[in-house]
């Protein structure tokens, strides 16, 4: 006589609930791990983690004050230079105008911003510099503001300008090449290095934009 062995079985509703949670659990470990992965970008450079930028007061074209809240909200690319600078300069402005007509295009004019800032505030005055920016696009922000403001800016975002006055009175002025990338919590992200290319900057910020 053959006696049956038991068997054991869940129910289908354990089952179902199991697999369920599964599911669940593998979808929300893609994300968090998706979450953790650096975007692909072209021309920027991500830092690891986020640096914190210090308060400043600087003066804007229109007379209004630029300060670290002015930096909240959106992606800002900064760049800090002159309007007297002979070549790079212009050519970083006029690689910065074509990508920002690509944004533009994009419909993402309120959530990206270039700012130029002088580091050459006794010659770009305010009237200078609305004309400066103006030239590429009216959009661009344009400000400055003394050395006890600039110094310690330029110097927490890892970058350097310097003057000199020769015997017969000519300004010299130094600079940094690089750009900064500023978060929507107003930190240094990263940087966007020369050579600089407008269709790789603009993909770049179409990139963060979409991150965060």
């Amino acid at each position: 006589m053959n006696t049956p062995h038991p068997t054991s079985s869940l129910p289908i509703w354990l089952i179902v609930v199991a697999a369920v949670a599964a599911a669940i659990g593998l979808w929300l470990g893609q994300r968090l791990f998706s979450a953790a992965q650096p975007p692909r970008l072209d021309n920027a450079v991500l830092y690891p983690a986020p640096r914190t930028i210090p308060e400043f007061h600087l003066t804007r074209a229109d007379g209004r004050p630029l300060t670290l809240a002015d930096w909240r909200g959106r992606w800002t690319v900064v760049y800090f230079g002159y309007t007297s600078c002979p070549d790079v300069c212009p050519t970083t402005l006029a690689t910065f105008k074509q990508a920002w007509k690509d944004l533009a295009a994009r419909k993402l004019a309120g959530r990206i911003r270039f700012d130029f800032i002088s580091v050459d505030p006794q010659r770009d005055t305010p009237e200078v510099l609305h004309k400066y920016v103006s030239y590429f696009d009216p959009d661009f922000v344009a400000a400055t503001g003394p050395d006890s403001e600039l110094t310690p800016l330029t110097r927490a975002m890892g970058l350097m300008y310097s003057r000199s006055t020769d015997a017969n009175g000519t300004i010299s002025v130094e600079h940094s090449g690089a750009a900064v990338i500023v978060d929507p919590q107003a930190r240094e992200a990263g940087i966007l290095r020369p050579p600089f290319a407008a269709k790789a900057i603009a993909s770049d910020l179409v990139t963060l934009a979409a991150s965060r």
